[in-house]
């Protein structure tokens, strides 16, 4: 019985011994000592008591201010974006009053033309016939009648716009509605067995 306890402690402090030696010959974790030896140096400076010896660091004194020197500062620009300033746009609203008023002023004056009827880009009163045309031309140009240059980014290139026959760009084709009409007609032939020749059966 008792060489059974005797074998039971041997192989267990054999089994300990081996843990303890794996353990203090395992791997080093990027220092000089095993894990081992790093875990009783910590346990070691948790216990003491002596205090550790910190290394005292060298300050340098600090340097003195660098002041401006005396100059006057510039006074910060006026805000612009205000309604006192006379290069401030004018809203929709309030060129609406100022030309009721102005129509209103010359209203006897039968020389005064009104604002509204000149034209923006030459600043000359138009004729019906003008206006007649700058709106033919404003349509022409809105719906890209035009081959004479790109007006717009989204124009493709001018050889791509070149026909023989300009008129061909005013022609829009069949409608809408009679192509409906059409339609609707084919189906009510096409429904009823007949050909589009036969009236009666």
């Amino acid at each position: 019985m008792i060489d059974k306890y005797r074998v039971a402690g041997t192989v267990i402090a054999l089994t300990a011994l081996s843990i303890g030696a794996a353990g203090c010959v395992g791997p080093r974790y990027g220092t000089d000592k095993t894990a081992g030896e790093q875990l009783i140096d910590d346990l070691g400076s948790a216990v003491s008591i002596t205090p550790e010896k910190r290394q005292t660091l060298a300050y340098q004194p600090r340097g003195t201010l660098v002041k401006p020197a005396e100059a006057k500062l510039v006074p910060p620009q006026e805000n612009l974006a205000s309604k006192d300033n006379p290069q401030w746009v004018e809203s929709p609203e309030e060129a609406r009053e100022r030309l009721r008023a102005e129509a209103d002023e010359n209203r006897d004056n039968g020389s005064w033309r009104s604002p509204l009827a000149a034209s923006v880009s030459s600043g000359k009163v138009m004729s019906p016939e003008q206006q007649r045309a700058a709106y033919r031309e404003a349509r022409k140009i809105q719906d890209g009648r035009y081959t004479d240059r790109r007006r717009f980014m989204s124009d493709p290139p001018l050889e791509y716009r070149k026909v023989e026959d300009p008129s061909v760009l005013e022609n829009l084709g069949e409608s809408e509605a009679a192509k409906e009409k059409r339609r609707k007609k084919e189906a009510a032939i096409a429904g009823s067995g007949r050909q589009w020749w036969q009236i009666w059966d």
